[in-house]
């Protein structure tokens, strides 16, 4: 089967405020790095890998001159990648406070999903 790319969607605004928060060269690495991960089938674990210990959590990888950039993400029916908070790693250890908010985020954006569904299901029943 053909690998057709993927899809990157933002869930809330975390992302985008991240984004726009950071100097036009990194927001250009940034944008360098989704386009390898929307385009490349095997996506090198320099740019993405999954986030041990988690369960379905990814994290997207930006290197800028000497500074690390992480952004959290989650893949959807398979080729839609979900993107959530993102920061600048200031030490060896991912902090646990970016790896919760990411954690509360994707739960968040599944329940928003299946209540979509689910009143989808309800509003197409026929009586």
């Amino acid at each position: 089967m053909k690998f057709l790319g993927r899809t990157i969607i933002f869930h809330g605004k975390h992302f985008a405020d991240f984004y726009l928060e950071q100097t036009e060269g990194v927001q250009e690495k940034i944008e360098y790095v989704l386009r390898i991960v929307r385009q490349v089938e095997n996506i090198p674990k320099k740019f993405f890998d999954h986030l041990s210990g988690s369960d379905g959590l990814f994290e997207i990888r930006v290197e800028f001159g000497s500074n690390i950039f992480r952004i959290f993400c989650c893949f959807d029916q398979g080729n839609i990648v979900v993107l959530f908070n993102g920061f600048q790693k200031k030490t060896q250890k991912t902090p646990k406070d970016q790896i919760d908010q990411a954690e509360r985020l994707k739960k968040e954006y599944f329940e928003q999903k299946n209540k979509g569904n689910e009143k989808s299901k309800r509003g197409n029943k026929k009586v």
